[in-house]
């Protein structure tokens, strides 16, 4: 394991979000596993809410999809995630990411596209959109009106 992925362990345990993250995935019924980098892979997860594919707390990854799923640039996303937990000091990170994505909903109507932690993490990786601003959408125009007139 590479030295920034010990300390983000260490960080992500001691600032106490990976604690939060496994007993999340205790009371959803996960079942977990070690992964790459220092993270925890939870499997199983059996509440609808978070509404993802996928969401990290801690070093941990909580899914309710089967074993197998958390591959690849999902994977990639959901461990850039753990970083920011490491980054934002663990707890503080819940408030900063609901009010991130309570602004994402105002600006766009998408949880992400506008969240600065889903940007960072990588939209795609993480299977978002890019969603254009509200204000700056194409509006039809009443029949009959040109633009530009």
């Amino acid at each position: 394991m590479e030295r920034r992925h010990r300390i983000r362990r260490i960080a992500n345990f001691v600032n106490l979000s990976t604690p939060l993250g496994l007993l999340i995935s205790v009371v959803g019924g996960a079942r977990r596993t070690n992964g790459p980098d220092g993270l925890i892979l939870a499997y199983g997860y059996r509440y609808a809410f978070p509404v993802a594919g996928a969401f990290t707390v801690g070093n941990v990854v909580v899914t309710k999809h089967p074993d197998g799923y958390l591959t690849g640039r999902l994977l990639d996303h959901e461990s850039r995630h753990a970083t920011q937990w490491a980054w934002c000091v663990g707890l503080p990170m819940l408030p900063l990411y609901l009010v991130s994505l309570a602004l994402s909903m105002l600006i766009c109507g998408n949880q992400a596209a506008y969240n600065p932690f889903e940007r960072l993490a990588g939209l795609e990786d993480g299977g978002y959109p890019r969603k254009s601003p509200w204000w700056r959408r194409n509006r039809t125009l009443p029949e009959g009106i040109i633009k530009g007139e």
